[in-house]
């Protein structure tokens, strides 16, 4: 059998998420089955300094190889990089990815892929003038419970599909653990609020079982309908969105989808699952639930009107009980057990062996047009950030 192919990482930035994903991609991927290709980090930058991108390269256990930048700019220029992982704030992600991939590098960015969809645009634009692979980083597209949802949707069991609700709601106390107004979930310089930050994993339930599980030739965008609720405190970022999306079909069968998002309330308040499940595909055969949280779900329930009740479990793998290997997210993942933003690093992975430029999962397409869905709840909302957050010039100094 021939050796695994190795995909070398840049890390730019290294905050909280980085250091989640840098932890996963850097486990033996033969714990999830995976035995053609491997991940490494060569190297990290942090804007705050070289002595904290070193201190997160010991943080992640890299090689000792790996190197330490103390700007984005070194960051792009080292040979040794086969792609940079960007995981700044999304008010940041177009100027970060665009030196990326101005540097001639495949770029893997963060969600939500940008502020606008013009942003987006010039992304897509600027990654096929330069032949390089771009993707957004929507870690929940890539796991096997959402494999197995669209398969399901796709093999016609639960019959035409009418109506599909998702609600991701984070119950974040933001007077109380936000007070100055400078975290990036309530800050407009930081393109705060629900929407882009929370909204796009329920937006891409919506997408998933409705949108991509179709052939390319009979996707349509869909209408949209929202409300938006301001975050008083700054004044300019939303802290509870609704919408309402209107996929068209042919034949009459057009598909109802609603995503609901907030900073307030719990899709599940007890942690327990008690609250019942986050996403519900409604067909006029049956049904499939999906648990929550949105963003990592680890439990399904079809549900089918000739009895069928089937529940699964969907629990991430890693090397297990007494390893004595944490990731370490939010400090709540059990020993042994991976976060699960490794499944995305393999795709994008794959996607740089084969050749690809893209992936079928989630297209520059299907990015681009989730982020016009977000730019009209926006409209509809009144919610417009800075101008140099919105601009789709380069550079610009943020």
């Amino acid at each position: 059998m021939s050796a695994p192919k190795e995909i070398r990482w840049g890390i730019l930035a290294t905050g909280g998420i980085a250091l989640t994903f840098s932890k996963d991609i850097l486990l033996d991927p033969q714990t999830r089955g995976v035995t053609s290709i491997k991940h490494t980090v060569v190297a990290a930058a942090s804007s705050s300094g070289t002595a904290r991108a070193t201190q997160f390269l010991k943080e992640i256990g890299a090689p000792s190889t790996a190197k330490a930048y103390g700007s984005y700019e070194e960051l792009v220029k080292d040979p040794d990089v086969d792609i940079v992982y960007v995981s700044t704030p999304h008010s940041h992600h177009y100027q970060n990815t665009m030196l990326v991939l101005e540097a001639g590098k495949n770029a893997f960015v963060e969600k939500a892929f940008t502020v606008n969809a013009a942003q987006a645009k010039k992304l897509t634009e600027k990654a096929k003038e330069k032949n390089l692979f771009l993707m957004e980083a929507v870690w929940t597209r890539y796991f096997p419970l959402s494999y197995y949802v669209r398969d399901v949707i796709a093999s016609g069991k639960l019959g035409d599909i009418q109506l599909v609700t998702a609600d991701n709601g984070l119950c974040l106390d933001p007077e109380q653990t936000m007070p100055d107004g400078k975290h990036r979930m309530v800050n407009p310089d930081l393109a705060g609020g629900a929407l882009l930050d929370s909204g796009i994993y329920a937006l891409t339930w919506l997408f998933q079982t409705v949108y991509t599980t179709l052939p390319r030739a009979e996707r349509k965008a869909p209408s949209v309908t929202s409300a938006l609720k301001i975050y008083q405190p700054t004044g300019a970022a939303d802290e509870l969105a609704s919408m309402l999306l209107v996929f068209p079909r042919a034949n009459n069968k057009d598909v109802h989808a609603i995503a609901t998002t907030s900073i307030r309330y719990s899709s599940d308040p007890l942690g327990d699952l008690s609250a019942g499940p986050a996403c519900r595909v409604h067909g006029d055969k049956g049904e499939i639930q999906i648990f929550p949280p949105l963003y990592r779900p680890t439990k399904t329930r079809l549900i089918l009107r000739d009895g069928t009740v089937e529940d699964k479990e969907w629990p991430q793998p890693g090397p297990g009980k007494g390893s004595g290997w944490f990731n370490g997210f939010g400090g709540i993942q059990p020993e042994g057990e991976g976060q699960g933003m490794f499944w995305e690093a393999d795709e994008a992975a794959y996607a740089l062996v084969e050749g690809r430029k893209e992936s079928p999962l989630l297209s520059w397409e299907e990015s681009v047009l989730i982020m016009e869905v977000m730019d009209q709840v926006r409209q509809h909302g009144g919610l417009r950030y800075p101008e140099k957050i919105e601009t789709t010039d380069f550079p610009v100094a943020l």
